[in-house]
């Protein structure tokens, strides 16, 4: 039966009784008597209670939608509220829940199209600064050394100069070619991928180990691209932000599925907000069905841990 009705028909017994009383054996007097108080008070606070009683079970149910929508966040889906209650309430949660499935539905469609086109532009961009801007360089470099060669003495120390500044251009170039597009991971695989990765960030500020399982599953393109980004934004993030002069990089196979470890000795979170990094992070990793969780180390640093279930991650 719907509230409103259980509401009105109990207000209509109520009501209806202390009519019939009225009209029966019980008066009201001028002035009141106590005994006529007694009875009046009775049954208002009679009525009062019973109200309440109702309103307070009706619409417990409702409490849990409010609590949900204030804490639902499509990037890391949750528990449905539980269906309770009866007639509009239980259809409000029932809508409330269809409508938070297709929510997360439309998302991870809308950022896997996202993701993908990501992919492709970057695939484009590494393209372009290795076959143009790499070229060119290499062009560059060639000449400086003709000139160099037939320059005198006095010109030939700063041409080399020039020659060692253009070579170190074409391999910063080169080295962000790579990130944008990992020629690494579809020609050697995710073990390989990432050792060369943890050999990218490793420098004299800081140290990056890994420890990678040997006897992992057979991983799809999706996945194996989905870990590989985790990884290399986590190690972004920690030469950037942690202060860190240690990370381990973790990749294992667990009962769990397979599972993606980062962790530093920096500073940690702090309390700081997410940036647009870490939800990066979220999105991938809801597109493969993983389960991403950014917290604190055992060394005080910050821990990125992602899981990749099996029947996500298998062949």
């Amino acid at each position: 039966m719907p509230l409103f009705w259980r509401i009105f028909l109990l207000n209509a017994v109520v009501l209806t009784a202390a009519t019939a009383l009225l009209l029966g054996p019980v008066t009201v007097s001028t002035p009141v008597l106590l005994t006529e108080a007694a009875v009046l008070t009775a049954g208002l606070a009679a009525m009062l209670i019973a109200n309440g009683m109702l309103l307070r079970v009706g619409l417990a149910p409702l409490q849990r939608v409010t609590r949900a929508m204030t804490t639902t966040d499509l990037l890391r889906p949750g528990v449905r509220p539980a269906v309770g209650g009866q007639g509009e309430v239980a259809e409000l949660i029932t809508a409330f829940n269809a409508m938070l499935d297709r929510l997360e539905a439309e998302r991870a469609t809308s950022a896997a199209r996202a993701l993908s086109a990501q992919e492709a532009e970057r695939g484009r961009i590494a393209q372009e600064l290795h076959d143009e801007v790499g070229q060119t360089l290499t062009a560059v470099l060639l000449e400086l050394k003709r000139v160099a060669d037939q320059a005198p003495p006095a010109l030939r120390d700063e041409l080399r100069q020039v020659q060692d500044t253009t070579r170190a251009g074409l391999d910063e170039i080169r080295r962000i070619a790579r990130r944008l597009r990992p020629g690494v991971l579809e020609e050697l695989g995710l073990a390989s991928a990432l050792k060369a990765l943890t050999g990218e960030f490793t420098g004299p500020a800081q140290a990056v180990r890994h420890d990678i399982d040997t006897n992992l599953p057979t991983l799809n393109r999706d996945t194996e691209l989905v870990l590989y980004r985790v990884a290399q934004q986590s190690l972004t993030n920690a030469a950037r932000h942690s202060g860190a002069c240690r990370v381990d990089l973790t990749l294992k196979h667990t009962p769990a599925g397979t599972e993606l470890s980062v962790r530093d000795n920096g500073h940690g979170i702090r309390g700081e907000p997410e940036g647009a990094g870490i939800s990066g992070m979220r999105e991938r990793a809801l597109l493969v069905g993983g389960d991403l969780t950014l917290g604190t180390g055992p060394d005080g640093g910050t821990e990125v841990r992602l899981v990749v279930p099996l029947r996500h991650g298998g062949s």
